[in-house]
């Protein structure tokens, strides 16, 4: 039986929203992101402040933990304008749905408040502590009526891994423990441990986010795991504006393309990528099998060091994911050749020389390829997102 209302996946980026379909066959219990999808950017709205500047992240942390949470003139002007493109995507979906009911998950970027309805710490953009009141209000005035109030907004890292869990196919499906390292615009880490979803949130004892640790040059991951931070990376290597490399569309893709011809500006980015894509997942390995080694430092010199100690020791992947447009160039003929196989050489080369894994891990990781998988869930947050409302509203 089809469900009378139509349920929406929002993923809420930095610089646009994007939101599905999300379909639940209750005979396969499966999610699968449906026809429907819409995005909006937020520069298409009126009243876009395109000079906005955020208040830096530690100020924002200190009226936060003091319970202040007012936001500046221009964060308020700024909220609405990304509630109104979230709005028109969810019209959209709406109107071609023809259902009168709806019920929508959410998936945004920074720390929420008490409530888990707003925003109360992000990085590159407003906060929006209002943003699910207004936005219910808002769609109020279409007459689109929610079958359930939005009950929470997500992290995108979280629900990628909760796309690759629900959906027929998804990567975390048919194994008990697995990790999935996602790059888009930013990086998203998820896992599954002994047959259940572990936000990051839960390890952060004993292991970190991608963002968090800091390679060899002071950067942090997130800029040799993401294509927005490679295309950062390739234009400051180059001498050249992200906003010129857009223009030519020159995004990793390409720029692995370029490595490949011989560029000498590209080879040198594409290096760099693969020296810390094998780090990082040869580090997430040994942190789960053997605990942490101290292998990077943090971009936030106060954060706690890793415990070498959890509940998970002596525990191997079966399956390493590699997500999102990261996924797509690992599965490019220029990606495959440029970044997919060289990270998989060297990161064999360090499982095998490693002196805390042992013989069992290291022949258990002896073919990477079998391994190290591409997901096809491009649209992961979205679809995450909204198999997270349905399964809230359920109970």
């Amino acid at each position: 039986m089809e469900q009378d209302f139509l349920l929406i996946g929002i993923d809420g980026g930095a610089t646009k929203v994007s939101g599905w379909e999300v379909i639940f066959d209750k005979d396969k219990e499966i999610f699968n992101l449906g026809k429907l999808n819409g995005q909006k950017s937020y520069r298409e709205i009126p009243g876009y402040l395109a000079d906005f500047s955020p208040v830096p992240v530690a100020e924002q942390i200190a009226r936060r933990d003091s319970g202040d949470l007012r936001i500046t003139d221009e964060e308020e002007q700024q909220e609405l304008v990304y509630v109104e493109a979230c709005a028109r995507v969810i019209e959209t979906l709406a109107e071609q749905s023809g259902k009168e009911k709806i019920l929508v998950g959410l998936g945004m970027p920074g720390l929420k408040t008490d409530d888990l309805r707003g925003i109360s710490v992000v990085a590159n953009g407003p906060r929006m502590v209002n943003y699910s009141q207004l936005l219910e209000k808002r769609l109020a005035l279409k007459n689109i009526q929610f079958i359930a109030p939005i009950h929470h907004l997500g992290s995108d890292a979280d629900y990628c891994g909760i796309g690759e869990n629900y959906s027929a196919d998804g990567l975390f499906r048919e194994v008990d423990n697995a990790y999935y390292l996602g790059g888009g615009t930013g990086v998203a880490d998820a896992l599954k441990l002994n047959g259940k979803l572990l936000p990051f949130d839960q390890t952060k004892d004993w292991l970190a986010k991608t963002w968090e640790m800091k390679s060899a040059d002071g950067r942090s991951l997130e800029r040799f795991t993401s294509v927005g931070g490679m295309q950062a990376l390739y234009a400051e290597i180059a001498a050249k504006k992200i906003s010129e490399l857009n223009e030519r569309q020159i995004y990793p893709l390409q720029i692995a393309g370029l490595a490949a011809q011989g560029e000498k500006e590209a080879k040198t980015m594409i290096a760099l990528a693969v020296k810390n894509l094998s780090l990082l997942l040869f580090e997430r390995i040994v942190s789960l099998y053997s605990g942490s080694q101290g292998s990077f430092e943090f971009m936030n010199p106060n954060r706690p060091a890793l415990s070498s100690k959890h509940p998970y020791l002596q525990t191997v992947f079966e399956r390493i994911i590699i997500g999102q447009r990261l996924g797509e160039l690992f599965e490019s003929d220029a990606g495959n050749k440029e970044l997919r196989v060289p990270v998989l050489e060297k990161l064999a080369e360090l499982l095998q020389n490693s002196p805390v894994l042992d013989e069992r891990a290291k022949t258990h990781y002896a073919d990477l390829n079998k391994i190290i998988k591409s997901s096809k869930l491009r649209e992961a947050p979205a679809l995450g997102a909204g198999i997270d409302a349905y399964l809230t509203y359920k109970g």
